[in-house]
């Protein structure tokens, strides 16, 4: 019996931190006003995050990406003008230049403070901000297959989306630290091979019944099935200022989904590769985002990401013409041509150091970029700026 093909609904989730307009650094206690006033203009689609620095935005379920753009733009614009009206700002990046984690406190809610005391100092250095694609993909069988495929590209969308060099004033050598410090909590990186739903919840459940966590939301994984709805939830990458490079990496994963469907549509599928293998080219992603090579298992061999990359955009074509996303997969290119935040976030820091400013004051700079980038959400017209 066939398998009927999924819907391919989206829904996008972002995580902001909140800054201080005049001292650039994380506000440790945002007046309960304005998550008061963004709930008010955002029902339903904005939430207190672990931290009280941090705010979080979800699209309703979209039939197409230029829906959850529209959706996307929409919240950010909200979201920053009711912050700016209390002389803060959000920041759509995965770490903030300079804070202390240390001044931070975590949000009076009781997953929260469930959190807290069973994470410990791992918690309270979790300062981090991502971005998570769900797409719609309705058999649960069918799920856990694409899920163990769509393993394999996870590094690609991770080297696209890199906006964590910075932690606390000083850059890491890394283009996205955020995956570092995520990678101190339980239960996260890649997930492992599953051969059904069936041994999927068997596993879940070992851990639900021993009491060790309540349900599968305590799962965070790079990539998962939804414990709330029926979607692959793709959580690796990190949340990206410029809107529409988010909407480009949102868009090349779920036609990375639809082309695994189709492969398997025709019987076929892609090889599974050892976890071992993968992580590796996680760890480069991490490391050096678009800027070295990466490993095409296939080849057996290092080969430039943009390349890897290219061919990737290729091979999904096909998808993206079917999901009404060409133009938005197109900007992949875009990003490959002109870097990340985590390179935009580098040279501006270097050439504020260059220009005399000190040590903090080019930190300083470095959100002054991110807050233009956050808020400006005007689409940039055929071919991206």
């Amino acid at each position: 019996m066939s398998l009927k093909e999924p819907k391919f609904t989206i829904g996008i989730e972002e995580e902001y931190h909140l800054v201080d307009l005049t001292s650039r650094d994380l506000v440790p206690e945002p007046p309960a006003t304005l998550l008061s006033a963004c709930q008010a203009a955002l029902a339903g689609q904005v939430s207190p995050e672990f931290l009280q620095s941090q705010i979080e935005v979800g699209t309703r379920v979209c039939s197409s990406l230029q829906d959850a753009r529209a959706e996307l733009a929409h919240l950010r614009t909200t979201v920053a003008d009711v912050a700016r009206s209390h002389g803060l700002a959000p920041i759509a990046a995965s770490t903030h230049p300079f804070a202390r984690w240390s001044r931070l406190q975590h949000t009076d809610k009781a997953r929260y403070h469930d959190l807290a005391r069973d994470l410990q100092g791992v918690a309270r250095r979790m300062v981090v901000s991502g971005m998570h694609v769900h797409v719609g993909i309705e058999n649960d069988d069918l799920r856990i297959d694409l899920m163990n495929q769509a393993r394999y590209f996870l590094p690609h969308l991770l080297a696209l989306s890199t906006s964590s060099p910075f932690w606390e004033g000083e850059n890491t050598g890394l283009k996205s630290f955020r995956l570092a410090i995520f990678g101190e909590v339980p239960r996260t990186g890649l997930p492992g091979r599953f051969s059904g739903w069936s041994e999927y919840t068997r596993t879940i459940d070992v851990l639900v019944k021993a009491g060790v966590i309540e349900d599968a939301t305590k799962i965070w994984w790079d990539l998962r099935p939804s414990a709330r709805f029926p979607t692959l939830e793709m959580r690796i990458t990190d949340v990206c200022p410029r809107l529409d490079d988010g909407i480009a990496i949102a868009a090349l994963f779920i036609c990375i989904c639809r082309m695994l469907y189709r492969l398997r549509r025709t019987n076929l599928s892609w090889r599974l590769y050892p976890v071992f293998l993968l992580e590796e080219n996680r760890w480069r992603a991490q490391r050096y985002g678009l800027s070295d090579r990466m490993f095409d298992f296939g080849k057996g061999e290092l080969v430039p990401a943009g390349a890897l990359i290219d061919e990737l955009l290729m091979l999904v074509a096909e998808d993206a013409d079917a999901l009404g996303c060409t133009r938005e997969v197109a900007h992949v290119r875009t990003i490959v041509a002109r870097g990340t935040s985590a390179d935009r976030q580098v040279a501006c820091h270097d050439a504020a150091v260059a220009a005399g400013m000190n040590p903090q004051q080019a930190l300083e700079a470095v959100v002054d970029q991110l807050v233009s980038e956050t808020r400006d959400v005007a689409s940039p017209g055929p071919g991206g700026p």
